[in-house]
């Protein structure tokens, strides 16, 4: 561990808006690379995004550990904005929409982290332990050149961990990405994080699909901390799902000690942006609605946190 890393958050409560395709190929539809207007229109919708997140701070959502997850490509203007404004600052540093981590910049990845010296810096890999293992060691080698670079400068690393079912594994459950996600997902995770660790990949917060069972979330917290990594956290992310699952995710996550909070993107934004594209809503609706859904999330973690015996000791009255 480096003597380097900055103290642990207690709470992160990321708003997470760092996607690409998503905004080019969904929200406008597009087949190709974008032209110049189109990209402003992608631009305009992050920042609109952020207005939003800035009302639910106003209106009622708490500031601390609140902050933004964005990309540099499309949005530059915004990260300029929260590091003026004061909100935690997530910068993704990975190429977009591949199934291999790689940098988005090649070597060069630290010169654009320093440039804006966010507060964490992120990746997304796709790591299962039972998939091909020569990209999974390509990965990993990343991952802890990545580590290294970043506890070198002190900077807190944020890596989002999706384990997809191989297709053996689908197969052995009839295609059945339900029961994938109830009965193996869980414990395939904890064994991907193990490998990673063990691997040299040394984050401080782990961003993870959400959990269904308690006693799984339990498990993924004490992998997060095995070997004395008593700093490191969790925290959950909404990749394809609906509210009512996700409250789900937060109410077990949010009772779980190890679990500091969450970053949910496209559950937040993705509705109130598609309807203004629609015609169905001003960008005044849209951000007020980006604003609720915000204070909705925050809103089910603190409850969940005070069912939890660690968040209940620290509430009490001394």
């Amino acid at each position: 561990m480096s003597t380097l890393s900055p103290p642990p958050l207690s709470r992160l409560f990321l708003l997470a808006f760092d996607h690409r395709s998503s905004f080019e190929h969904s929200l406008l539809g597009l087949s190709g690379p974008p032209t110049d207007d189109e990209a402003e229109a992608i631009r305009r919708m992050k920042l609109l995004i952020y207005t939003g997140f800035l009302l639910a701070l106003r209106q009622g959502g708490r500031r601390d550990g609140s902050g933004i997850l964005v990309d540099e490509h499309y949005a530059t203007h915004v990260a300029t904005h929260v590091l003026e404004d004061g909100p935690l600052l997530a910068l993704s540093v990975e190429k977009n929409g591949q199934d291999e981590f790689d940098f988005e910049y090649g070597q060069d990845f630290g010169a654009h982290v320093e440039t804006f010296d966010p507060a964490f810096t992120k990746v997304m890999v796709r790591y299962n332990p039972e998939g091909d293992p020569e990209r999974n060691a390509r990965q990993r080698e990343r991952l802890a050149h990545l580590t290294d670079w970043l506890q070198q400068r002190g900077r807190r690393f944020l890596l989002e961990l999706r384990v997809p079912p191989t297709e053996a594994q689908l197969d052995a459950l009839g295609g059945d990405l339900e029961r994938y996600e109830a009965e193996l997902r869980p414990s395939l995770l904890v064994r991907a994080m193990e490998e990673l660790q063990n691997g040299g990949v040394e984050p401080d917060v782990w961003k993870l699909e959400g959990l269904e069972r308690p006693e799984d979330c339990e498990n993924v917290a004490r992998q997060a901390r095995a070997g004395g990594r008593d700093h490191v956290s969790c925290i959950v992310l909404d990749h394809r799902t609906g509210w009512k699952r996700l409250e789900r995710w937060l109410h077990v996550a949010g009772s779980t000690p190890g679990f500091i909070g969450f970053s949910l993107g496209q559950t937040i934004w993705w509705n109130p942006l598609r309807a203004l594209q629609e015609g169905r809503s001003t960008a005044a609706e849209a951000a007020q609605r980006i604003s609720e859904n915000y204070q909705r999330a925050l809103l089910t973690w603190e409850k969940a946190a005070l069912r939890s015996p660690l968040q209940r000791m620290e509430a009490s009255p001394v």
